[in-house]
C-alpha cells in the first residue's frame, strides 16, 4: 500500500529547475512527440516525463546506462526506449565508454579532459550521496538511426537533450534536414559549439537556466497545434 501511495503521489513535473513548467509557454498541447537524450530512469528531472503522462505525448527515449535503462522501460511504457550511447555519424567505433554517476553519468570525452571528467564524476557521487562509479562499454549508435527505424515517425515537436558535455557528438549523429525537431531543449555545457552548430538552422529562444537552451526551428512557422 505504502509504494502504491507513493506512485499516487508522485510529482507529475520532475524537470530541474521547472523547465517542463517553462517550456509549458511554447509547447502547452497536446499528443506530440519527443526525443529525449539522456533519459535516465524515466523520471528524475526528465523534460518529459509530463508531457507523456499528462497531454498524452510519446516519443523515443535514449539512455546508455542499463541500469538506468531497466528503470526507465518500467517507468515509460508508452515510449520506446533504446539502450546506447549516441555518437557522431563519423564516431568509428562499435562502443562507447560510459562512466557511472546516475543523473552525472558522463561518456568518455564528454568534458573535454580527464581531470574534468574525475572531478565530474566525484562531484556526482557527492551531491547524490551515491557510493560507487564505474565504467561500462555500451553500443555507440547515431540517433539518426534509431529514427530511421520508426515506421511511424511523425513530426518531431520536441528534442530534449542533455548528455553531460557530449551534446556536440549527438547532434552530429542527427540528419537535420531529414529529421528537423519544431523545438531543441539542450542542456549546453559547451554553448558555443553547440550554438555555432544550431544557429543556421534554429534561433535561441529562451534560456530557462544558465546551461539549458531551447531553439526553434526557423523553419517551424506558425504551423504549431494550439495550446490548450
Amino acid at each position: 500500500m505504502y509504494g502504491l501511495k507513493q506512485r499516487i503521489s508522485k510529482n507529475p513535473r520532475p524537470a530541474l529547475n521547472d523547465i517542463d513548467k517553462k517550456l509549458s509557454r511554447y509547447i502547452n498541447y497536446r499528443n506530440g512527440f519527443f526525443i529525449e537524450a539522456g533519459a535516465n530512469d524515466g523520471y528524475a528531472q526528465s523534460n518529459t516525463y509530463y508531457l507523456e503522462k499528462k497531454l498524452g505525448w510519446r516519443g523515443v527515449l535514449v539512455e546508455a546506462i542499463p541500469e538506468l535503462y531497466q528503470k526507465c522501460l518500467r517507468e515509460r511504457p508508452n515510449s520506446r526506449v533504446y539502450n546506447c550511447g549516441l555518437v557522431s555519424r563519423s564516431y568509428g567505433e562499435p562502443a562507447l565508454t560510459m562512466h557511472y554517476a546516475n543523473l552525472m553519468s558522463v561518456a568518455q570525452g564528454g568534458l573535454k579532459t580527464e581531470e574534468a571528467q574525475e572531478e565530474h564524476i566525484k562531484n556526482g557521487l557527492k551531491i547524490q550521496n551515491l557510493d560507487r562509479t564505474y565504467q561500462i562499454e555500451v553500443p555507440a549508435r547515431t540517433l539518426g538511426s534509431i529514427l530511421d527505424e520508426q515506421d511511424d515517425l511523425p513530426d518531431i515537436d520536441l528534442f530534449s537533450l542533455d548528455v553531460e558535455g557530449f551534446e556536440l557528438e549527438v547532434l552530429k549523429g542527427l540528419n537535420i534536414e531529414k529529421y528537423r525537431p519544431r523545438y531543441i531543449l539542450v542542456e549546453a555545457r559547451f554553448f558555443d559549439e553547440v550554438n555555432g552548430f544550431l544557429k543556421d538552422r534554429y534561433d535561441l529562444v529562451d534560456r530557462f537556466s544558465a546551461h539549458d537552451c531551447l531553439y526553434r526551428s526557423k523553419t517551424a512557422g506558425d504551423n504549431v497545434p494550439a495550446a490548450l
